[in-house]
């Protein structure tokens, strides 16, 4: 009839209701159709079923939302209902997407979008023409790749067999995590003494280098004696209401002035902006560089890092977390300083190329 797929579901909807074909087998025939299907009649097919209905992709949806860096493998392994070729269909079609300095973007941007891109490049390029490199030089970024509770169990199967924590398990310190409970040691029970590891210290001191001894020791619920000595055993003074290495002031002694100068560059990914996470970016007085949606190929950690380490890991299978984390350290430690430089210098070349483009993306 020359309608659109959208305007048969549509009719379909008002014909049938509920009980009619939903939205992706609709757009399914329609293209089949298009390619000169006449026969209604299923094809014979092997292997597992595919069965997509809208509260599937909906869910595929939320994945890529969530985790714009994950592979078709995992995917796969966490819509295990439908095939390879048929989520892959759907990711590319009615969602929309494709892969860009390995993250799932929309194939199309709308204008706002590259408006967005194109404001945020001129105000760069503005600041770049007046600092010049000591602009650059201020700028610090980094980003991160998470998996969802379901995904997180199917590696520790992987890894751990029998030994992994079970599904239950594992989504309940998900929901934990997701609450800002980062907390890994077990919950204090009646009659049991307190005690904490030099690794909960240091984490806390990660999260906040401002904190003072009595903060600390609230948190860690001893006293400001316990954590001082235990400051000193890490080798950590204060300078300038920062708790920071003693190696890091000999050998880097303007680290501690810097605090107030870091411009911060990162993604809109959920982590990044969350109340505590811009709480927090707030009292140390960083200011963050705005970055527009769906812009992997203007994030150095995207185009730069994470794509050169993927060559290293091509192929690599890890048996435990600590392997992983040796190999990342051995990796980080074999790329001398002006390959990190390098890409946050590239930045004013590619923020012209967004701007000369009227914001379209390129690789």
């Amino acid at each position: 009839k020359g309608k659109t797929p959208v305007e048969v579901y549509n009719e379909v909807q008002t014909a049938y209701g509920d009980k009619g074909m939903n939205r992706m087998s609709v757009f399914k025939w329609c293209r089949e159709v298009k390619n000169g299907r006449t026969s209604v009649h299923d094809d014979q097919r092997s292997g597992r079923p595919s069965i997509l209905t809208d509260d599937i992709v909906e869910k595929i949806e939320s994945a890529l939302r969530d985790d714009r860096r994950l592979t078709m493998d995992e995917l796969s392994a966490m819509f295990p209902q439908i095939s390879r070729s048929l989520l892959h269909e759907t990711i590319t079609e009615p969602l929309g997407y494709r892969k860009l300095s390995a993250r799932w973007v929309p194939k199309q941007l709308t204008d706002q979008h590259k408006l967005n891109r194109v404001e945020a490049g001129q105000e760069f390029l503005r600041r770049y023409k007046l600092h010049g490199d000591e602009f650059l030089r201020s700028i610090v970024t980094g980003d991160e790749t998470w998996k969802s509770a379901a995904e997180a169990h199917r590696i520790l199967l992987q890894t751990y067999g029998d030994n992994a924590l079970s599904d239950t398990t594992c989504r309940d310190w998900f929901r934990r995590f997701k609450n800002n409970d980062f907390e890994l040691e077990d919950k204090e029970r009646s009659g049991a003494p307190k005690k904490f590891q030099d690794k909960a210290l240091e984490q806390f001191l990660d999260e906040d280098s401002s904190q003072t001894l009595s903060e600390l020791g609230k948190i860690l619920q001893v006293d400001e004696s316990t954590v001082s000595k235990r400051l000193k055993g890490l080798g950590m003074i204060q300078k300038q209401g920062h708790w920071v290495p003693r190696a890091l002031k000999e050998k880097r002694p303007l680290y501690a002035q810097r605090h107030d100068k870091v411009i911060l560059l990162h993604d809109n990914a959920r982590p990044h902006v969350t109340k505590p996470v811009k709480t927090y970016l707030e009292t140390l007085k960083w200011e963050v560089l705005p970055h527009p949606l769906y812009s992997p190929d203007i994030a150095p950690s995207d185009f730069h890092l994470f794509r050169s380490m993927a060559h290293g890991l091509a192929d690599r299978r890890f048996h435990s977390y600590e392997e992983a984390q040796k190999w990342i350290d051995s990796w980080i430690a074999s790329k001398d300083m002006s390959f990190f430089r390098r890409g946050i210098h590239v930045l004013p070349e590619r923020w012209e190329k967004v701007v000369s483009s009227d914001g379209q993306y390129f690789k």
